[in-house]
C-alpha cells in the first residue's frame, strides 16, 4: 500500500511540474517576442510554446486527466485554448473565429431533442416493447444490436449508451443472463450505427460542417457500411460468447415495468424527431434544423427547462470549443510548407492510407481530436468528399478497438461497474479488435471502389 501511495504521489508531483512548465512556456511565448522583437529567439519562443501546448493538451485529452490536478478533458481543452492565446500562437479575435459554431449548434440542438425523448420515457418504452418479443438469447442480442444501432444512427451515440446501458443491464440481470455480451452490443452497435449519418456522433457533426456534404449523400455513402458492421458485430459477439447463446434456452421473464412519464411530451418529441430527420434529408442545414426544433421543444408546460438543461453535456460543448482553438493555434504557428510536404508524402489521397492513419490516430488521441488534427491535410485533397467520408468512417469504427477507444464504450463500462458488472479490457478487446479490423476493411473497400 505504501509503495502504491508513493507512486501516486510521485505521479501527482510530476503532473503538477509538467503543468507548471507548460504554463511557463506559454508565458515566455507571449512575452519574449515583445521583449526581443524581430529576433530568432522571439520567433522560436512562440513556436516552442505552441508545440508544447498542443502536445500537452492532446496528451491530457488522450489520458483523460492530469495527475495531481482535479481537471477533466473539458478543462484540459479550455486551459490549452487559453494558453494558445496567452502564448501568442493565436490572437483572441482569431480564436473566436476558430470555433465552429455550426458544430456546437448542431450538437446542442440534438442534445435537447434526445433529452426530451429520454425525459418522456420513450427509450424505456421502445426497449421494453422490443425485448418482450425476444424469447431467445440470440434474439435478445439481435434486438439490443438493432436498437442501439438504429437509434445511434440519427441521435448522438453517447446519449443512446447513457439510456440503453442501464435498461439492458437491469433486464439481463433479471433474466439471470451474463450481461457482458449484451452490454458490448450496446457499445459496439452504437459506435457502428453512428457512422451512418452526420448526426450519429460528434466527430461526424464536425465533418458535416467542414465538408458541407449533404445529409442524404453522407448517409447513402456510409449507411451500407454501418449495416454490414452491425451484422458483423452480432456475429462476432455471438461467436466469442458461445456459452451464453448455445442451447435452446427460452427467456420467459418480462422486462422491468415501464410507464410513460409524459405521454404528450413523448408524442411531441417523436413528431419533432420525425420532422427533424425529414428536414435533414430534405437538404436543410443540419445545425439550423436541429437548433430550431430543439428550441421549439422547450415550449412546454409539462417539463421545466432546467430538467432538459441538466441532460445536456455542457462539458462536451466546452471541450469542442477549446479543441477548435488549440488546433487553430497549432496550425497558425506550426504548419509551414515543410510540414505540409512531409504529410503529403504519406499519400493521404489514397483511401486505404487515410483510413489507416485516421484509425491509428483515433486510438492514440480519441476520434474528435484526430479529426481536428487531420482537417488541414484533408481539406486540400483532390477528392474532398471521399476523403472526409473516409475520415468519418475510420474515426468512428476505430472506436471499437479497445474499451478506451470511444466515450460510448466508457459510458457502458462505467454504468456496468456501478452495478457490480465488470467489462474488462480483454472482454472488449477480443471482440472489438477483430470487429474493428473487419469493419474498417469493409468500409475502406466500399469507399475505394
Amino acid at each position: 500500500m505504501t509503495g502504491h501511495g508513493g507512486a501516486r504521489r510521485r505521479s501527482a508531483t510530476l503532473g503538477v511540474v509538467f503543468a507548471v512548465t507548460i504554463v511557463a512556456l506559454a508565458v515566455a511565448g507571449g512575452l519574449v517576442p515583445s521583449l526581443l522583437p524581430g529576433t530568432l529567439a522571439g520567433r522560436d519562443a512562440q513556436l516552442v510554446a505552441a508545440a508544447a501546448i498542443f502536445a500537452a493538451s492532446y496528451l491530457g485529452l488522450a489520458v483523460g486527466r492530469v495527475p495531481g490536478l482535479a481537471i477533466d478533458r473539458a478543462g484540459v481543452a479550455l486551459v490549452g485554448a487559453c494558453l494558445m492565446v496567452a502564448g501568442g500562437a493565436l490572437p483572441l479575435a482569431d480564436a473566436y473565429k476558430a470555433v465552429d459554431l455550426d458544430t456546437l449548434t448542431l450538437l446542442l440542438g440534438m442534445m435537447i431533442v434526445v433529452a426530451n425523448l429520454r425525459l418522456s420515457g420513450f427509450f424505456a418504452q421502445a426497449s421494453a416493447w422490443v425485448m418482450r418479443r425476444a424469447h431467445h438469447p440470440l434474439a435478445l442480442l439481435a434486438a439490443v444490436t438493432a436498437i442501439a444501432g438504429v437509434f445511434s444512427a440519427f441521435l448522438v451515440n453517447d446519449a443512446i449508451c447513457l439510456v440503453l446501458a442501464p435498461l439492458v443491464l437491469e433486464l439481463t440481470l433479471s433474466l439471470r443472463r451474463n450481461p457482458v455480451p449484451y452490454l458490448l452490443a450496446v457499445a459496439m452497435a452504437s459506435n457502428i450505427g453512428s457512422s451512418a449519418t452526420i448526426t450519429g456522433n460528434p466527430q461526424n457533426m464536425m465533418i458535416g460542417s467542414f465538408s458541407q456534404i449533404p445529409y442524404a449523400q453522407f448517409s447513402a455513402s456510409l449507411a451500407p457500411v454501418a449495416l454490414i458492421g452491425l451484422v458483423l458485430s452480432f456475429v462476432l459477439i455471438a461467436l466469442f460468447h458461445r456459452r451464453e447463446f448455445a442451447g435452446g434456452a427460452r427467456l420467459v421473464a418480462e422486462p422491468p415495468p415501464t410507464r410513460t412519464r409524459h405521454r404528450v411530451l413523448m408524442v411531441r418529441a417523436l413528431v419533432a424527431t420525425a420532422v427533424l430527420i425529414a428536414l435533414f434529408f430534405a437538404g436543410q442545414p443540419p445545425a439550423k434544423a436541429a437548433i430550431i426544433i430543439g428550441a421549439l421543444l422547450l415550449l412546454t408546460r409539462r417539463v421545466r427547462s432546467e430538467r432538459v438543461y441538466a441532460e445536456i453535456d455542457w462539458s462536451l460543448l466546452l471541450m469542442f470549443a477549446g479543441l477548435f482553438i488549440i488546433v487553430a493555434g497549432a496550425e497558425h504557428t506550426l504548419l509551414n510548407g515543410d510540414a505540409i510536404a512531409a504529410v503529403g508524402r504519406l499519400q493521404l489521397d489514397h483511401v486505404p492510407v487515410l483510413s489507416g492513419v485516421t484509425a491509428i490516430l483515433s486510438n492514440l488521441v480519441s476520434n474528435v481530436p484526430a479529426v481536428l488534427v487531420l482537417k488541414p491535410f484533408v481539406d486540400p485533397l483532390r477528392d474532398h468528399h471521399t476523403a472526409w467520408l473516409t475520415v468519418a468512417m475510420a474515426s468512428t469504427l476505430a472506436g471499437n478497438f479497445t474499451v478506451l477507444g470511444s466515450i460510448a464504450n466508457l459510458i457502458v463500462a462505467q454504468r456496468a461497474a456501478a452495478s457490480g458488472v465488470t467489462i474488462s479490457f480483454w472482454d472488449h478487446f477480443r471482440v472489438g479488435a477483430p470487429l474493428t479490423i473487419f469493419s474498417l476493411a469493409i468500409g475502406t473497400l466500399w469507399l475505394w471502389r
